[in-house]
């Protein structure tokens, strides 16, 4: 599986963005996909993560101002990020765990500032 993040920029504190992951394969065979993400000099962190029978977790900080859903048509995994602050700054990272494997994409910067 490879995946291929986009969507992030420089977006105002309150503001929204929505990140996307195209994803090669067939998403239906993927148990897992996700997002983390890593603010500088922090470790890396779940975000939110949605199963191949599309339940849906988020971690404290994400619960309420992000969605994650899927699209198996288009092979593509959202995060949808409104009311933004300056601490959702980080390089967020897109993922699919299948049969034991782990795959991630290559991250996407998330800038929240004035």
């Amino acid at each position: 599986v490879q995946l291929q993040a986009s969507g992030g920029g420089l977006v105002q504190p309150g503001g929204s963005l929505r990140l996307s992951c195209a994803v090669s394969g067939e998403m239906p065979s993927i148990n897992i996909m996700g997002w983390h993400r890593q603010a500088p000099g922090k470790e890396r962190e779940m975000v939110a993560l949605i199963s191949n029978l599309d339940s849906t977790n988020y971690a404290d900080s994400a619960e309420g101002r992000f969605t994650i859903s899927k699209d198996n048509a288009q092979n593509t995994l959202y995060l949808q990020m409104n009311s933004l602050k300056r601490e959702d700054t980080a390089v967020y990272y897109c993922y699919a765990w299948r049969k034991g494997i782990t795959s991630w994409g290559q991250g996407t910067q998330v800038t929240v500032s004035s």
